[in-house]
């Protein structure tokens, strides 16, 4: 985690609906390095072009990474704008999909790539931060001394 610790008890600034979505990949045979590398070399590019363009949705992430599992936790503003993303067929992440797919059917399973989406309403999440950097949500939205939003977890998530 990088950055400098947030002295005392924080939470994520801003209020509203906010959508979660993981998406990653899991090397199934080491050996099957022509189907996993481009696979994983090809998050870079969409992580930099959404980086550059925050107009698009997407609020903050952090890389995820196993032995076998890589991936990316994001927040979006919306499910319209992370789909718009999705579907573009001028950013990065459609070229990569249709490289996915012809490597897919030549590699015979050595990677799998797997995505969770989640919409959830403002009132439906709460998070802290002690002593921390901006982290999460936090980091993506910036963070708030707790009692701006409420001392305890069940008065955020009543909020």
């Amino acid at each position: 985690m990088k950055g400098k610790p947030v002295q005392g008890r924080m939470t994520a600034d801003g209020a509203g609906e906010v959508v979660v979505f993981l998406v990653g990949m899991r090397i199934n045979n080491w050996w099957a390095v022509r189907s996993w590398l481009p696979t994983l070399r090809a998050m870079v590019p969409m992580m930099k072009e959404l980086g550059r363009n925050r107009e698009w949705g997407m609020l903050g992430y952090r890389s995820l990474a196993g032995v076998r599992n890589f991936g990316v936790l994001q927040y979006w503003e919306s499910k319209e704008k992370l789909l718009a993303y999705a579907s573009d067929q001028g950013g990065a992440h459609r070229p990569a999909w249709a490289a996915f797919n012809r490597r897919a059917r030549e590699g015979r399973g050595g990677v799998g790539i797997w995505h969770e989406t989640f919409v959830v309403r403002e009132g439906a999440y709460e998070n802290v931060y002690v002593d921390m950097p901006p982290s999460g949500l936090g980091a993506a939205r910036g963070v708030v001394p707790v009692g701006r939003r409420g001392e305890r977890a069940a008065e955020r998530l009543a909020a």
